[in-house]
């Protein structure tokens, strides 16, 4: 798609072209049947440098393209009015490439929150003098929990108190809708829960989707807008949205099992191959059941979650299965999942995910915000 919206930006360029060579007639120029002064020409000449700017940059990825962008439209759109008899087709053209720019000026917002946000989340982590796990630091777990510990890798490691990672893997709306491909960066803060995960998706070909989980403080957050401008959903500080955002860190714990080890979390017994985990922070409780193999690899989690957002959510059963596992770090987790609701009309599987990249204590953002 950058390929061709450069192309938009080129052939732009060139019309401009076209004003600066009549007016120091350096062709004959049949499309312009209005004589076009020096000064004018000179104008349509920096118009058209300013697209091959604007082109240079988006190339260069570089987020703030649209700035030079939109200087070019304000000049280059005076001249077509000036000349709006021979060149008003260009305004067509301009319209394009001002909707691109606005998305673009939305996304550069976006990752400017997103940027603040994930600085703020980290920079309390103390990553120094962290404690190495010991068998007796599992003892109190029940015995199926024990060993996923061991499973898993979490006996003889560094405690693990924040994470950064990468996910690929497509997602679906609506049980009819067509399978959607996104990427994901996101960032736990393990001692105090939280967690903030972006995403981008490929909503229609032409026209992405971006969105912001966010929990921190025991109070969750969700956005998400069509074309980095469009909200279409924008929901927070409710009991709803906090008690599935709660759901969710519990269950993406399985990235970093040390976790289970933290006060916030109390686990009870099932049988010899599950356990209820109860995650309790800031006076709020919510709890799910993890499945496990007869050796300790983390199988399944359920739980009830509030399914959609807003006053229609309703408490549906979420079921989050493994695929796969991959080790990183010295950690074997679950790298390949689905995540589905079990509806009265049926089951939804409305994520396949993969992690592509897991970096446990370390307080860095990764370089580009953008997924």
């Amino acid at each position: 798609m950058k390929s061709i919206f450069g192309i938009f930006l080129i052939v732009q360029a060139l019309i401009h072209v076209i004003g600066f060579a009549k007016a120091f007639q350096l062709s004959e120029i049949e499309q312009l049947t209005q004589s076009v002064s020096k000064p004018i020409g000179v104008l349509w000449l920096v118009a058209a440098l300013l697209f091959v700017l604007s082109t240079t940059l988006v190339f260069l990825k570089k987020d703030w393209w649209f700035i030079i962008a939109g200087i070019s439209i304000i000049l280059s759109q005076i001249l077509i009015i000036m000349f709006w008899k021979d060149a008003k087709f260009g305004t067509i053209v301009n319209i394009i490439i001002l909707l691109v720019s606005i998305s673009a000026f939305g996304n550069h917002q976006f990752n400017k929150m997103l940027k603040q946000e994930s600085s703020q989340l980290i920079q309390d982590i103390k990553i120094e003098n962290l404690a190495i796990i010991s068998k007796k630091d599992i003892s109190h777990l029940p015995k199926i929990v024990q060993k996923w510990m061991c499973n898993s890798g979490v006996v003889g490691k560094t405690k693990v108190v924040s994470v950064r990672l990468k996910q690929k893997g497509a997602m679906k709306t609506k049980p009819q809708s067509k399978w959607m491909a996104f990427s994901a960066k996101q960032y736990f803060d393990v001692k105090n829960p939280a967690f903030i995960w972006s995403t981008k998706v490929d909503f229609l070909p032409i026209i992405k989707m971006v969105g912001r989980d966010k929990f921190t403080n025991g109070e969750g957050e969700m956005l998400i807008k069509l074309a980095s401008i469009i909200p279409v959903v924008d929901e927070a500080k409710n009991e709803k949205i906090n008690s599935s955002t709660m759901i969710r860190y519990m269950a993406e714990m399985t990235w970093f099992p040390s976790a289970a080890l933290e006060n916030y979390m109390t686990w009870e017994g099932i049988d010899s191959t599950s356990a209820k985990a109860i995650f309790t922070f800031k006076g709020k409780a919510v709890s799910g059941v993890f499945k496990f193999s007869e050796d300790g690899e983390m199988r399944s989690f359920e739980a009830q979650r509030y399914y959609n957002s807003g006053k229609d959510a309703t408490l549906e059963t979420w079921f989050v299965t493994t695929k796969a596992y991959k080790n990183f770090e010295g950690f074997k987790i679950p790298s390949k999942c689905s995540a589905i609701w079990k509806l009265k009309e049926g089951d939804f599987n409305w994520l396949d995910f993969e992690i592509s990249d897991v970096e446990y204590n370390t307080i860095n953002l990764y370089k580009s915000m953008s997924n």
